[in-house]
């Protein structure tokens, strides 16, 4: 599974890389690309398929949680799950599924997600992230 998951706080970003890396070594097909800003998300986009994209509403160039959801969502045929501190992003999900947006139904607080956890267990990693696939979806995307 490709994934893009756009992240601005940096220790955040380290862990992901380091689980990343971790997945790969143990052949848990997991290719995760980080994106610092919502520009940087986009510029991915424009050039890349993914199959998720995991969103951080509290970007450094992004100020508005349903405009910064609206700008990936329209950027391709890629599954959106929000991971964010934000205290909008149930709301902002929410207002996503109003609008038919391929978003996962439930937002996660980023304080909640066991960083470490996948720095130790690469299949939690992947388990993670296929947990925000639509069941259809998921099944075709692992056997892929």
């Amino acid at each position: 599974m490709k994934v893009l998951w756009v992240e601005d706080h940096a220790p955040v970003c380290d862990m992901l890389t380091i689980a990343a890396d971790k997945a790969a070594r143990n052949r848990v097909q997991v290719d995760l690309v980080i994106a610092n800003t919502l520009m940087e998300a986009e510029r991915r986009l424009r050039l890349e398929r993914f199959d998720l994209v995991v969103l951080d509403l509290t970007l450094p160039d992004s100020f508005d949680a349903d405009m910064t959801i609206a700008r990936v969502a329209n950027m391709g045929k890629h599954r959106i799950a929000v991971v964010s501190g934000s205290e909008e992003r149930d709301a902002a999900v929410e207002t996503a599924l109003g609008c038919n947006c391929n978003i996962s139904p439930e937002a996660v607080s980023k304080a909640s997600v066991p960083f470490n956890r996948f720095i130790q267990r690469p299949d939690a990693f992947e388990d993670f992230l296929f947990d925000f696939m639509p069941a259809a979806g998921a099944a075709s995307v692992r056997a892929a």
